[in-house]
């Protein structure tokens, strides 16, 4: 007789469907499920957090279209996982979460660290299960975007393996075109349109659309936006590029084709005043339930984004936009008028920095084909305009959900990538010092595996804007700082590099830009280790002035 184990048939079963990593905190009853995943050949690294851990795994799926495992305890250990796993359904992306819960025998009965697992995940997943047996198992482990609850006394049962039911590796899902009809009535609007733009979103990355959005682009000369993740499907300094107009696009355009985008806060919704009320949108999606959100679609295209693309190109090849029309012309004057203001906050030499100050000397120096992972308030949003993204899903930031803390689980599952594949790309992860505080733990995970990412803290001493360290003390004195220190203030300098360096990675304060330019070159040059850069800016640093300064910055 064949005897296998619980914890052996769930990593068979993950192995099957193409699994090969792992992430997550190990604890009774989970333990030998780790061990065995690895037996199997899955990469197992050990995270400090289940929810930095569930981050990881859900960036494995989008990086490479294969979901990855986040292995976590019973009770609150799922329940911190359950962050993660929103951000993943938020963002359409897929994850398995494996959670160990109470033995069969002693379900309500007040177990250790008993909750209704499956019933709290069915909000966050396509799929939730307990298996019943041993020989279920496999089958529930087929749905790749799933929780899957195991009983503490089936990890260590056995069973023979003839009783079990296989299941083979789930296949990809059928690539399916739009309607003909809605084809032609697309192209019908494009050919009329004065004012044409292309809205590229994370869903064309996700889809690997990227030469067939090339190709559209390119053939009809229509100006395109990147949405954040959308950046790097085509490169940011493409000539059709109009990133830097952004606004004024937006609010201008008389028809826009949405690929892979929702009009959600992301887009201001598609409302006025941001866009034009009589603006017609051709709306690109693979799920029916995304169409016509918030602005009736003119044309509704559902199907694969790539196979899409084609069929418009198949229709609209013989036309092309005029370059030279009033269109091409506004916008340029926009982006150069936006690219002289950002210019000048980018070159001025006070001291300490400001975000266009850092930012345009990162931009210097960062590879082009680097991972470019981002978060914060004001440094995810400046830094979305200032570090240009060359190549597709080579941006990871807060995405759909606005999720604070991500980015520390997706460097590590960046690096983990990019170590096993062993490319030479880069993973540089900059962080505000607000979103840093998050995860900042897990640098500890990024020593342990000689992870050579890359974190640049830009430190402005708060959430949004914070205060300097005189101002700080003259508040201390002031008598109870929980009363008097504002909501948005954090402590000022603090010591961030410090934390890497207790793991044996390189820290660097950076005050000035020669300290800056210095330490990330080194960084950059040394593949052995992780580093972390703290750049200490001005507390009162803010972005450039909008257009529409009534809006939030979540808006913008």
């Amino acid at each position: 007789m064949d005897e296998v184990t619980g914890a052996q048939l769930i990593a068979e079963a993950l192995k099957s469907q193409n699994v090969e990593y792992m992430f997550g905190i190990v604890g009774v009853p989970i333990i030998e499920v780790a061990m065995a995943a690895q037996a199997a050949g899955i990469k197992y690294v050990g995270m400090r957090n289940e929810q930095a851990a569930c981050y990881a795994a859900s960036a494995i799926g989008y990086l490479t279209g294969r979901p990855a495992v986040c292995l976590v305890v019973s009770g609150p250990g799922l329940i911190h996982a359950l962050g993660g796993m929103a951000n993943a359904n938020m963002n359409c992306w897929p994850v398995i979460v494996i959670g160990g819960s109470s033995d069969r025998n002693q379900e309500t009965t007040g177990a250790f660290q008993e909750f209704p697992q499956v019933e709290a995940c069915r909000l966050y997943s396509k799929f939730s299960a307990r298996p019943s047996s041993l020989e279920m198992i496999p089958a529930v482990l087929e749905c790749l975007s799933s929780y899957i609850d195991i009983a503490g006394d089936m990890v260590n049962a056995k069973i023979d393996r003839a009783n079990v039911r296989f299941v083979s590796c789930c296949p990809a899902p059928p690539v399916s075109q739009a309607d003909s009809r809605e084809i032609t009535q697309a192209v019908r609007l494009l050919r009329a349109a004065q004012r044409p733009l292309i809205i590229i979103g994370k869903g064309a990355a996700y889809a690997r659309a990227e030469k067939e959005v090339r190709e559209l682009v390119e053939v009809t000369g229509i100006p395109f936006l990147p949405t954040p993740m959308g950046k790097g499907v085509l490169p940011d300094d493409h000539p059709n590029c109009v990133a830097a107009a952004r606004s004024r696009a937006l609010l201008q355009a008389d028809v826009i084709v949405l690929l892979g985008a929702r009009l959600n806060w992301i887009l201001h919704f598609g409302f006025p005043p941001r866009f034009s009320p009589h603006v017609k949108i051709i709306q690109v999606d693979l799920c029916a339930e995304e169409l016509s959100n918030n602005v009736r679609a003119a044309s509704a295209l559902l199907g694969d984004i790539g196979a899409v693309v084609r069929q418009l190109l198949e229709t609209v090849r013989s036309w092309r936009f005029p370059s030279d029309s009033q269109w091409w012309l506004t916008l340029k004057e926009k982006m150069t008028a936006n690219a002289q203001i950002s210019k000048s906050l980018a070159l001025r030499s006070t001291l300490p920095m400001n975000y266009y100050t850092a930012f345009h000397h990162i931009s210097e120096l960062l590879p082009k084909d680097c991972i470019i992972v981002s978060e914060g308030a004001n440094t995810m949003d400046i830094g979305r305009t200032m570090l240009l993204n060359y190549l597709p899903r080579h941006r990871l930031d807060a995405g759909t959900f606005g999720t604070m803390g991500v980015g520390p689980g997706f460097a590590i599952a960046a690096g983990v990538l990019e170590q096993t594949q062993k490319s030479a790309q880069r993973v540089v992860c900059i962080e505000g010092d607000s979103a840093f505080g998050f995860s900042g733990m897990e640098v500890e995970t990024m020593c342990r595996y000689k992870l050579p990412v890359i974190i640049i803290v830009i430190n402005n001493n708060g959430i949004y804007s914070g205060v300097d360290p005189k101002t700080w003390k003259e508040m201390e004195k002031m008598g109870d700082m929980t009363t008097i220190a504002p909501p948005v203030t954090l402590l000022p300098e603090a010591r961030y590099e410090q934390v890497m360096s207790a793991f044996g990675g390189r820290g660097y304060l950076v005050r000035t830009v020669e300290e800056l330019r210095s330490a990330l070159q080194e960084s950059l040059n040394n593949t052995q280790m992780p580093s972390l850069l703290n750049v200490l800016i001005d507390p009162a640093s803010d972005r450039k002035q909008q257009e529409f300064p009534w809006l939030t910055r979540a808006n913008l």
